[in-house]
C-alpha cells in the first residue's frame, strides 16, 4: 500500500475505523471542542471527506463545562445489522452510545450506558450477537482518581443502556504504563485483543493477544509490541492507539502519531494526527510495518462565507452556530467579554493541517477581536484589533502558562487583514535545530501599511510543551463588541 501519511492531518487523534462495502469511515477524538467526533469518509483510502459530526450538543454530551483535555475521548465506530454505532467516553460523564443509519448523520441523541467507567470503549458482538464493551479501567474521579484497573470488559444491553454484569479483567498488555485503546476482532475461529500501552507520548506502542472467545483467556504475542517508534529516529513518533480494518489489499492499521521537527525531534506543532500502516499475518499473528511519512502536496483554500459553515469549523465548549452567524457573505461574532484566556471564548476555528502555513483573514472590528492560534486557554498566540475612545490599535500577544507578552501598534481603522504565518526556522544552529516553527504575527491596515508585530518561538504551542491531547486550532474570536470576517484564506505545505 502506498497511502498518504498522515491520512488525516492536524488535530485528529485516537482514530477508529470501519468498512461497509466499498466505504471506509474514521472517527476521531475532540475533547473540549464542539461539534464532537468528526466523521471522515473515503472509498479509496487516499481521499477523505469530512462528511459530518456526531454531536453538536455540548451540554448533552457533558462538554459545556468539562475541564481542558477532558471531554470526548477515544471513540470506536462499528457497523452491525445495518446500523452504525459509536461508543465513546466523555471523561467524568460516562460511556455514551450513538447510532445512525447514515454516518453523515443525523446521529441519535447520546445514550448513557450505565455501569461502565474508565476510558476508550470498544464495541464488539460475540458469536451469539451479544454486545461487549471492552475498555481501559482508568478511574477519572473520586478518591481513587488516577488508579488504573487494566483492561476491563462487560456484556451490555444497548437498547436500555446498561452493563449486564460486573466488569471482568482481561489481558492488559506487557506491562507498559496506561494500557488503553482496546479493540476486539474475530479472525476465523480466533479472537484478538489489541491494546495500546506505554502512554500516548514517546513510549507509545501497540500490543496484541489472542484467545478462543471475546472473553479470553488471551495469550500474549511473543513479538509484542507489534508497533512502536520509541527509541528510533523515525519521522513519525508516539505511534499507537491502533484500529484494524480489512481492505482489498490486505489488513491496514489506522493509528495516531505525531510529526516532531528539529534535529532532536522535540516538538510537534500539530499534535496527534491519524496515520496508517500495512499489516501482514504470520503464524496467526499480525505483523505491523513501521509508520512511514508520506505527506501530501500543499494546498490552499479561500472561504468567502456565502454559505453555511462546513463541518470542519469548531468552537470551544460550544458549537460555532451558538457564537457566530453567517450573513451577507460575512462571518459575524458578538463578544461576551470572554477573551482567549476564557474557558469558552466566542471563537470559531479550524484545525491547522500543515507544518508550514499562512492564515490571512479580512476583518472589521468594532470592539476587541482578532485571530488566534490555540492549544488551550493558557497557551495561545493572538493578533487582535481594538477600537475605542482612545483610538484604534493592533496587539500581538503570546500567552503561555505563567507568562504573557504583548506588542502594540496604532492602526488606521478597525478594518484590517490579520496574518498568522507558521515558518520553518532558518539557519543551521539555534532555533533551527531545536524548535518546530516560528510564528509571525502581522497586520495590513486599511491604508495598506503592513506591520510585523512579533515573531515567536512555536515550541510553546506543541503537544510536548502544552501537554495537550489536542493540537493547534486557528480561528477568529471576539472579546467585546462585534467582529465581522469577510474572507478567510489558508495556504499550507509540509516543507
Amino acid at each position: 500500500m502506498s497511502l498518504p501519511n498522515p491520512l488525516l492531518p492536524g488535530f485528529n487523534p485516537d482514530p477508529s475505523v470501519c468498512r461497509v462495502g466499498d466505504d471506509y469511515f474514521i472517527v476521531t477524538s475532540t475533547f473540549e471542542y464542539v461539534p464532537a467526533l468528526p466523521v471522515y469518509h473515503s472509498r479509496n483510502l487516499v481521499d477523505w471527506q469530512h462528511i459530518g459530526n456526531i454531536s453538536y450538543d455540548a451540554p448533552a454530551i457533558g462538554v459545556a463545562e468539562c475541564p481542558t483535555n477532558m471531554g470526548v475521548w477515544a471513540p470506536t465506530i462499528r457497523h452491525w445489522d445495518g446500523v452504525f454505532h459509536v461508543v465513546v467516553v466523555v471523561a467524568g460523564h460516562g460511556c455514551l452510545h450513538f447510532t445512525a443509519h447514515d454516518p453523515a448523520g443525523p446521529w441519535s441523541a447520546p445514550q448513557l450506558i450505565a455501569g461502565i467507567g474508565g476510558i476508550d470503549p470498544d464495541l464488539a458482538w460475540g458469536d451469539d450477537g451479544t454486545p461487549y464493551i471492552t475498555y481501559s479501567g482508568l478511574i477519572l474521579s473520586g478518591d481513587e482518581m488516577g488508579r488504573h484497573l487494566g483492561i476491563q470488559q462487560v456484556k451490555v444491553d444497548l437498547v436500555v443502556g446498561k452493563a449486564l454484569e460486573e466488569p471482568r479483567s482481561l489481558w492488559s498488555g506487557t506491562g507498559g504504563i496506561f494500557p488503553e485503546a482496546p479493540h476486539l476482532y474475530r479472525r476465523g475461529d480466533t479472537w484478538y485483543l489489541m491494546v495500546a500501552e506505554g502512554g500516548t507520548e514517546r513510549g507509545h506502542a501497540v500490543s496484541i493477544a489472542r484467545g478462543p472467545s471475546p472473553e479470553g483467556p488471551f495469550e500474549s504475542n511473543p513479538a509484542n509490541p507489534i508497533l512502536t517508534a520509541r527509541g528510533t529516529a523515525r519521522p513519525v513518533q508516539n505511534t499507537g492507539h491502533g484500529d484494524l480494518v480489512e481492505t482489498d489489499q490486505g489488513t491496514l492499521m489506522v493509528l495516531l502519531g505525531v510529526r516532531p521537527r528539529g534535529m532532536v525531534r522535540s516538538f510537534s506543532a500539530l499534535g496527534r494526527e491519524t496515520f496508517c500502516t500495512p499489516v501482514t499475518w504470520e503464524d496467526g499473528w499480525p505483523v505491523a510495518q513501521p509508520v512511514e511519512l508520506n505527506t501530501r502536496d500543499g494546498w490552499s483554500e479561500t472561504i468567502t462565507f456565502d454559505r453555511p459553515l462546513d463541518p470542519g469549523w469548531i468552537g470551544i465548549r460550544q458549537e460555532p452556530g451558538l457564537v457566530s452567524q453567517v450573513f451577507e457573505q460575512k462571518l459575524s461574532l458578538i463578544g461576551r467579554g470572554t477573551p482567549m484566556d476564557h474557558e469558552a471564548p466566542v471563537f470559531v476555528g479550524r484545525r491547522q493541517q500543515h507544518q508550514s502555513c499562512t492564515y490571512s483573514v479580512d476583518v472589521e472590528v468594532d470592539g476587541i477581536g482578532g485571530l488566534s492560534v490555540r492549544y488551550d486557554e493558557w497557551t495561545h498566540y493572538d493578533i487582535e484589533v481594538g477600537t475605542g475612545p482612545e483610538g484604534t490599535h493592533v496587539t500581538a500577544r503570546a500567552v503561555i502558562p505563567t507568562l504573557r507578552q504583548e506588542w502594540r501598534a496604532p492602526l488606521a481603522s478597525g478594518r484590517a487583514t490579520l496574518v498568522l504565518e507558521s515558518l520553518r526556522p532558518e539557519g543551521a544552529f539555534g532555533l533551527a535545530v531545536v524548535t518546530c516553527d516560528v510564528l509571525r504575527l502581522k497586520v495590513v491596515g486599511e491604508d495598506g501599511v503592513e506591520q510585523v508585530l512579533a515573531e515567536i518561538d512555536g515550541r510553546h504551542l506543541s503537544a510536548e510543551t502544552a501537554g495537550s491531547f489536542t493540537g493547534r486550532v486557528v480561528g477568529v474570536y471576539c472579546d467585546t463588541g462585534r467582529l465581522e470576517c469577510r474572507q478567510w484564506r489558508y495556504r499550507g505545505d509540509n516543507d
